[in-house]
């Protein structure tokens, strides 16, 4: 029977490779949005100096004029149209002016 033998000394790991984003899904002349995110089959993007609001369902991307409102965030109940924050209260996305 062989004697054991030591263990190979442990390696300093390697640093992690950033991780890359993802593409912009918007058209980029609107420039960066103020807020984005997505739940469930839905992801939005606002640009509050151009008054839009985009939202992209099932691969289609409409364009909302957001008027005065300065979206913050969404909420969505059960298969129901998604609800925005902004500084007035909540408005709904069928309330919003669709542009083509």
């Amino acid at each position: 029977m062989e004697p054991m033998k030591p263990m190979a000394p442990m390696k300093p790991m390697e640093p992690m490779k950033p991780m890359k984003g993802s593409d912009p899904w918007w058209p980029q002349e609107l420039g960066q949005p103020s807020t984005s995110g997505g739940q469930n089959d839905m992801r939005y993007a606002f640009f509050p100096d151009k008054h839009r609001l985009l939202i992209e369902r099932d691969g289609k991307l409409t364009t909302y004029d957001s008027g005065d409102h300065r979206i913050s965030g969404v909420s969505q109940s059960n298969g129901r149209s998604p609800t925005f924050s902004s500084q007035n209260g909540d408005v709904a996305l069928d309330d919003l002016k669709v542009v083509d």
